[in-house]
């Protein structure tokens, strides 16, 4: 019995020990990433974007085709977000005076974190990961606050 104990306890500090937590460095970084998305957006800052999105980033969401009204996977890439961040919001137009941008990080592991992005018209779920020392978001799932809209 005694060894049976010894044993659980050496198993538990094991599993403990392996456990890679996030630092509170890595949680600003990555919070930055998601802000940085957004804001190049609201400041018409496309290096801003380009700093938070890893060149090969997917954006993707539902989409409802208005001929066949059938639903599909629409897709965006890092270049049309920075060309979007660089004209959408041109007028100062395109979002409220005080835009809402709320970021929940749902979880970090080492190297890869799970977001999630609170606008004001909508959510985006990401997928940020660690190369080379900086937090860049590689995947992005997003959906208008209204499902009809798409």
């Amino acid at each position: 019995m005694k060894q049976l104990n010894l044993l659980t306890i050496a198993s538990i500090f094991l599993l403990i020990s392996n456990i890679k937590a996030q630092t509170r460095q890595d949680s600003l970084a990555v919070e930055q990433a998601a802000l940085d998305y957004i804001e190049a957006q609201h400041n018409v800052r496309p290096g801003q974007f380009e700093r938070s999105a890893h060149p090969r980033m997917v954006k993707r969401t539902f989409w409802k085709d208005k001929e066949t009204n059938k639903e599909y996977l629409r897709e965006t890439f890092t270049d049309a977000m920075v060309l979007l961040s660089a004209t959408y919001n041109k007028n100062g137009d395109g979002f409220p005076k005080n835009p809402k941008k709320e970021v929940v990080i749902l979880d970090i592991f080492d190297k890869t974190a799970s977001v999630k992005l609170i606008a004001d018209e909508w959510i985006d779920y990401m997928h940020i990961v660690k190369l080379n020392g900086k937090w860049q978001i590689v995947n992005v799932l997003w959906q208008f606050n209204d499902s009809a809209q798409h």
